[in-house]
């Protein structure tokens, strides 16, 4: 499960599920990885992490979605930085009851385009978390979603 902070923050995070119209979602991950082969013919690996990302790219405009009113001020008012930031929840549902394995973190979310064909408007839109990860646990009881961090030992 993929779910944004609707606050786009607000103290208490109001969590809206992504997915109602996308067919295929995945998180890339976009490895940074380096190969280089010095005189000597040896070859070094540097890893320098992770710059993760998110594309949904179908958003259908819904007035009555929680991310609604902000993912268009985003988009038509041209806002940057921390008018951008928010929360991102990623739930492994890997069992058959919870509660699940979760991470939140920090993120931005920038719209790439608006617009679409007659009866409906898309705004597509990348969330690129930025830091802050933490590993929690997740339970949803009655369509809502709560995040607990892990106790840090």
């Amino acid at each position: 499960m993929h779910l944004l902070d609707s606050t786009f923050g607000g103290e208490t995070p109001s969590w809206f599920l992504i997915g109602k119209n996308i067919e295929d979602m995945s998180m890339d991950l976009g490895p940074d990885t380096a190969t280089v082969k010095n005189i000597l013919d040896e070859t070094d690996v540097n890893d320098n992490g992770y710059e993760p990302s998110l594309s949904v790219e179908t958003y259908y405009a819904n007035t009555e979605d929680a991310i609604y009113e902000k993912i268009k001020s985003i988009a038509l008012d041209r806002l940057v930085g921390d008018d951008c930031k928010s929360k991102y929840l990623e739930v492994l549902i890997d069992k058959t009851e919870g509660p699940y394995d979760a991470w939140m973190e920090d993120c931005i979310v920038k719209p790439q385009s608006y617009g679409g064909p007659q009866g409906g408007v898309n705004i597509p839109f990348n969330i690129q978390p930025c830091g802050n990860r933490i590993k929690g646990t997740v339970t949803i009881a009655n369509k809502v979603v709560t995040f607990t961090p892990l106790a840090k030992g």
